[in-house]
């Protein structure tokens, strides 16, 4: 198999590493700026809350804590998803996207458009 070309004979068409990059690389950019925006949208949401009971009372305080844990939660997810998206366009770059990393088999058109920074093709991911 040509690992410069991201699709073997799959659906009977097989595109070249250009046209792999054409079909992902500005979804995945898209995809990267748009976490980055709603973490910057979030940055008030991770504040620390303050401790003065006069402002607000203990239970508008633990709302506020609850809330604070969960923005920060939101942007651990959001930090592994753009370390996803950074790695899945290295690969692209390179040739080594849409090639499974534990078997080196193909993954799969359909399983990349669900998700183009997927590592394992079914098989292994089971």
């Amino acid at each position: 198999m040509n690992r410069r070309s991201c699709y073997p004979d799959v659906m009977s068409k097989e595109l070249s590493a250009e046209e792999c990059r054409a079909r992902y690389q500005k979804r995945l950019e898209q995809e990267l700026d748009d976490v980055a925006k709603a973490d910057h949208e979030s940055t008030e949401d991770r504040k620390p809350v303050e401790l003065d009971q006069q402002s607000i009372g203990r239970l508008s305080r633990m709302d506020a804590l609850q809330a604070q844990a969960m923005a920060k939660a939101m942007q651990g997810r959001r930090l592994a998803r753009t370390r996803a998206i950074e790695a899945a366009l290295e690969r692209l770059a390179g040739d080594d996207f849409g090639w499974c990393g534990d078997c080196g088999t193909f993954i799969g058109i359909r399983r990349l458009d669900l998700d183009p920074t997927i590592l394992r093709c079914v098989d292994c991911a089971r």
